[in-house]
């Protein structure tokens, strides 16, 4: 984002005869170096925001929505607990914005897929690379986790979610599939009416990892291309 504080204007002309004023003297600091100062306050505001939503994921993955305490969350970022406030109005203000800034910019892409004139297969591949490489292999897919085991308790956190994320990809994914449905690419039009069965193993990868893969390994990767064989066939070789 454009930080204003330091952007660059011109000066206005200065009349041939003025003389300096008492409080700004040739040679004497003018506005740059504050604006300087203002960008490292900015930087520095930054910095304390990342690290708060980085130990609210920490936290929140560790305890749970209900457990989280922002004493905790502070104590686990470095910051006071009135640091928190300053950027957040309280705790379902801090996993809504962890939900924005680690979900929603790859649901903006899969909303951008609309735009390409891509094979359906193609699209599918796409998404399910973005998923195994953005989602389940980051701790974005805690972010999802957390929503999925918490939900039920904390409904606003669900429906928060589920407008931001879910009701976003799904549209996004049922154009792409009735587009398909209308060049002939899919033979049948369930998938439009169940878009969801697309995303299904990325859910169960993730419910696999949290509750099973210490007993066995889920190949997350794997299974998501198969799923895209099952729904449209396999690849053709030609």
């Amino acid at each position: 984002m454009t930080d204003w504080s330091v952007k660059k204007f011109p000066m206005m002309e200065q009349k041939p005869r003025a003389m300096p004023s008492k409080r700004q003297r040739p040679g004497a600091p003018g506005r740059r170096p504050l604006s300087r100062r203002g960008a490292s306050r900015a930087q520095k505001s930054a910095a304390r925001r990342e690290a708060i939503l980085a130990a609210a994921l920490d936290e929140f993955s560790a305890r749970g929505f209900a457990a989280t305490r922002l004493d905790d969350v502070a104590r686990r970022a470095g910051v006071a607990k009135g640091t928190i406030y300053l950027h957040f109005s309280d705790k379902e203000a801090l996993f809504q914005e962890l939900v924005r800034t680690m979900l929603v910019p790859l649901v903006a892409g899969l909303e951008q897929l609309r735009t390409t004139d891509l094979p359906i297969r193609t699209v599918l591949e796409r998404f399910a690379d973005l998923f195994v490489i953005g989602i389940y292999g980051t701790r974005r897919r805690d972010v999802a986790h957390l929503v999925i085991s918490e939900g039920a308790r904390f409904p606003r956190l669900a429906e928060f979610y589920y407008h931001e994320v879910v009701e976003r990809g799904v549209a996004a994914m049922s154009a792409l599939l009735e587009r398909a449905i209308a060049r002939g690419e899919i033979p049948h039009t369930a998938l439009a009416r169940f878009p969801q069965l697309v995303a299904a193993p990325g859910l169960l990868a993730i419910l696999w990892r949290a509750l099973f893969d210490r007993f066995a390994h889920l190949d997350a990767a794997g299974m998501m291309r198969a799923h895209i064989d099952i729904l449209l066939g396999p690849r053709s070789t030609s």
